[in-house]
C-alpha cells in the first residue's frame, strides 16, 4: 500500500476513536436535558415569584414556582396559551421541621425549607414542542440533568390540565 493510504486509513481510525470517546464520555454537554435538549437557564434564581406549595405524600416537599418575564406578563394578562419564550421554573426543597422556630412557639408548628431536592422548568416552544403540547420539560438535580427515563412522565402528567396549557400553578400576585 501507498503511504497516503496509511494516512487516510489512520485519520479515519482516529477520527473514529475520538468521537466514539467523545460521545461514550457524555462531554458534550453535561448540562443539557436529554429529550427536550433545555439548558440550565443561568439566571432563573432571578426570576419573579409565581406561587410557592407544599406537596405532600412521598414526595412531601416545600417549592417555589418562578416564571421568566414572559411567563410573568402571560399569567399577569391571563394569556392563554402562554407564548413562546415563557418559562417555568420549579424549585423544591425537602419539607422539615424547624426545632429553633418550634422552641420559640412553644410547640410543633414551624416547617422551613431542607436540603434541595431538585429544579424542573417547562420551557414553551409550539413548534419545536408541538408533540406535547407545546412545552418542553427538563429536571435538573444539582447542575446535572435527570436521565430522559424520569422526563417521559412529564407530559402525561400535565395532560389533565389541558385546559391551563398544561400549567399546573396558578398565579398567586401579592395584595
Amino acid at each position: 500500500m501507498r503511504p497516503i493510504t496509511f494516512l487516510v486509513i489512520g485519520v479515519a481510525v482516529l477520527t473514529g476513536v475520538l468521537a466514539l470517546a467523545f460521545s461514550a464520555s457524555g462531554s458534550g454537554d453535561e448540562h443539557v436535558a436529554p429529550i427536550f435538549d433545555i439548558k440550565l437557564p443561568p439566571d432563573f434564581r432571578d426570576w419573579k415569584l409565581i406561587s410557592v406549595a407544599h406537596e405532600a405524600g412521598k414526595l412531601n416537599d416545600l417549592r417555589a414556582v418562578l416564571g421568566n418575564d414572559a411567563a410573568i406578563r402571560a399569567y399577569r394578562d391571563r394569556q392563554l396559551p402562554f407564548p413562546d419564550g415563557a418559562i417555568i421554573a420549579r424549585l423544591a426543597w425537602q419539607y422539615v421541621p424547624s426545632e429553633e422556630n418550634n422552641k420559640v412557639f412553644g410547640r410543633d408548628q414551624s416547617f422551613v425549607a431542607g436540603a434541595p431536592t431538585n429544579v424542573q422548568f417547562m420551557v414553551k416552544d409550539s413548534k419545536k414542542y408541538a408533540s406535547t403540547g407545546g412545552w418542553g420539560f427538563a429536571q435538573f438535580k444539582g447542575s446535572k440533568p435527570d436521565a430522559a427515563a424520569q422526563l417521559n412522565t412529564c407530559f402525561p402528567c400535565h395532560v389533565p390540565i389541558k385546559g391551563r396549557d398544561y400549567v399546573f400553578t396558578r398565579y398567586a400576585p401579592t395584595p
